[in-house]
């Protein structure tokens, strides 16, 4: 399958029940899948008049407690940014798919890992969090957006997988998951309130105590979710005197460099942050004693680089490798990583 299909099965396979987007490059193939299965299996599909459209259909689908999503890519995700902080304020479990492509502004439709910012920070307006998860294979489009529903529902919150546009595009097998059969109870839902005290979702707080005591309620929250749900993969860390940061189709490739150059004497290991938020820190952490440097390799100016830096906090010297819409191959990485540890000493 497609990256951009397996994670639109991924999503109806989890039980999701309705689709609402506009189309956008290069993630309009998931629309297009939905479109195409949904009259056949009883889900809801609706192209919107426009981003923002979609994003509030989002937001009245899952106030009903059905498992809902939308799907796009950087320009259409900043367009949603309103309506993603109105359903993290409400609490509304929802699957966003961000296929990413090069910015600023328009850029262009190459693969980029650039809405990192956008993903982590919030994006929209006012203090909230998203779980943000950054699959590197087509199988874990799949995979992941099962599990994307799953921490959803359990946090009532909304969860983005954010892939770069050649994770999207490209062809990979898939190993298709079990038909997701067993939901949480949602009973805030607002599925009508015959024999019950009606369901009220709203995110107005015209009080300062009110707003202030949400806020707090919120970050209790998220604090759980760091302290519980921040996931990466390693890869021969053990020894590691060279520790690369990548994420996403980066750290595949990165994998790769590091083993041509530890056939060249290079200690060199790979930490693949999964959860971008919460990010990994004590993976980080953890390394910091045996680390001489760490690397972090991007499709973009730098912006992981920051999160790496915050945890590193000074002790051990950060360098960053970043290219724009263009996904370096392994002898480039490799190249790079050689040079890393010529100057190093290492």
């Amino acid at each position: 399958m497609k990256g951009n299909e397996a994670v639109a099965e991924g999503a109806i396979r989890a039980g999701c029940k309705g689709f609402f987007g506009y189309p956008i490059t290069p993630s309009s193939e998931i629309a297009e899948y939905m479109a195409r299965k949904y009259p056949k299996i009883g889900g809801i599909f609706l192209q919107a008049e426009s981003e923002l459209a979609a994003i509030n259909m989002v937001y009245g689908g899952a106030a009903t407690g059905v498992r809902v999503m939308t799907a796009s890519s950087g320009p259409g995700i900043s367009l949603k940014q309103e309506g993603i902080s109105f359903i993290a304020e409400a609490e509304l479990p929802c699957l966003i798919v961000n296929i990413s492509r090069g910015g600023p502004g328009l850029g262009g439709i190459q693969p980029a890992q650039s809405d990192y910012f956008q993903a982590t920070r919030g994006g929209g307006h006012g203090d909230y969090h998203i779980i943000v998860l950054a699959p590197a294979s087509v199988q874990e489009m799949m995979d992941f957006a099962i599990d994307a529903f799953e921490l959803a529902d359990k946090y009532r919150i909304p969860v983005m997988i954010m892939a770069e546009g050649t994770l999207g595009q490209m062809m990979e097998p898939v190993i298709p998951r079990k038909m997701v059969t067993e939901f949480v109870d949602k009973p805030w839902a607002t599925t009508g309130c015959r024999g019950r005290q009606p369901n009220i979702i709203n995110t107005l707080h015209l009080t300062p105590e009110s707003l202030e005591k949400r806020n707090i309620h919120l970050f209790s929250k998220y604090a759980e979710i760091k302290a519980k749900e921040s996931r990466a993969e390693t890869f021969l860390l053990d020894d590691a005197e060279l520790v690369v940061v990548a994420f996403g189709l980066m750290a595949r490739v990165v994998k790769k460099a590091i083993m041509e150059v530890r056939r060249k004497g290079v200690k060199a290991g790979l930490i693949r942050p999964i959860t971008l938020w919460p990010f990994p820190e004590e993976y980080i952490k953890r390394t910091i004693k045996t680390a001489k440097i760490f690397l972090s390799v991007e499709i973009n100016m730098g912006q992981m680089l920051e999160d790496i830096k915050l945890v590193v906090n000074g002790e051990v010297p950060v360098d960053f490798y970043g290219r724009i819409g263009v996904n370096p191959n392994p002898e480039e990485i490799a190249e790079q990583l050689l040079r890393v540890a010529e100057r190093e000493g290492i």
